[in-house]
């Protein structure tokens, strides 16, 4: 989905991280979620950058932007 988030079995039991860190994608996304700032994060996590932040809020967009198909009435 993204060259920039990893999604490996043996890497946090699978969960989705920042590629080549151990940085949970959610941990990024509710840092922003609470109000902290990207300049916060990014001291908060050295090994990411403002690309990663990035490429997560893309991730969790991608995740939500489901669609919606309209079901036939059986009489």
């Amino acid at each position: 989905m993204n060259q920039r988030i990893q999604i490996d079995p043996l890497v946090c039991h699978g969960k989705p991280v920042i590629r080549g860190t151990r940085v949970l994608v959610s941990t990024v996304l509710g840092a922003l979620g609470a109000g902290d700032s990207m300049e916060t994060l990014l001291e908060d996590y050295p090994s990411i950058d403002a690309r990663d932040i990035a490429a997560a809020l893309e991730f969790a967009s991608r995740l939500s932007d489901y669609q919606v198909s309209s079901y036939e009435t059986v009489s």
